[in-house]
């Protein structure tokens, strides 16, 4: 197998880039991680030579880029079929793929008023204008967990791509919380948090904030 690269952006903040990391922790995939840290006068010039949207995050596999990290996860899902990172069940897999995309593409007013701060907790926060995003997504836990999850701990029983695209609102709802959720979903979010992927990032992210 072709020597994978991670670029990813800092881990206290970039959620986008947690996704993918998480996914291949997770799932034992083998691969270097490559730090750049934002906001910094340096970062423009380290994404131009990392990513062709200068953006993190972006895998490097044997000079093949991809970047954004729901096409990131399909890569790999394509590249790892063994490692099954979606549901084999053709309707549990079709429901993962659709709050997949809704999460890569919705709850703009969560990301705008919740920012990532992933070593923080307690944070002082209003859910104004968030309420709406917040019942969504434990609807979406939630109902995954009833209908699909009854195989293991995760959103489809076993650990998928959905899990990992949610994993940076579990962060959110810890960082801003207490949030109350439905029992499903507040069992989704603590066996996330406990995840040893998830763990290590944290450590991460509070080494940079230190």
């Amino acid at each position: 197998m072709a020597d994978l690269v991670l670029f990813i952006g800092d881990k206290n903040l970039s959620s986008w880039s947690l996704r993918p990391w998480l996914l291949m922790k997770h799932a034992g995939i083998e691969f270097r991680e490559r730090l750049i840290r934002l906001d910094r006068p340096e970062t423009k010039a380290a994404l131009a030579d990392a990513s062709p949207s200068l953006r993190v995050p972006c895998l490097l596999d044997d000079g093949l880029a991809i970047w954004d990290s729901l096409a990131i996860c399909e890569y790999l899902a394509e590249t790892f079929p063994d490692a099954k990172l979606w549901p084999e069940d053709r309707a549990a897999r079709a429901v993962a793929r659709s709050v997949s995309a809704e999460m890569h593409s919705s709850f703009a007013g969560l990301r705008t008023l919740w920012p990532m701060h992933f070593s923080r907790e307690g944070m002082r926060h209003t859910t104004h204008g968030i309420e709406g995003d917040i019942a969504r997504i434990a609807e979406i836990w939630e109902n995954c967990r009833r209908d699909y999850g009854n195989g293991g701990e995760f959103l489809f029983g076993r650990f998928s791509i959905a899990d990992a695209m949610f994993a940076p609102v579990v962060s959110r709802f810890v960082t801003y919380g207490p949030v109350a959720l439905p029992e499903r979903a507040a069992r989704w979010r603590d066996a996330m948090w406990a995840l040893p992927a998830m763990q290590e990032w944290g450590e991460g992210a509070r080494a940079e904030t230190r």
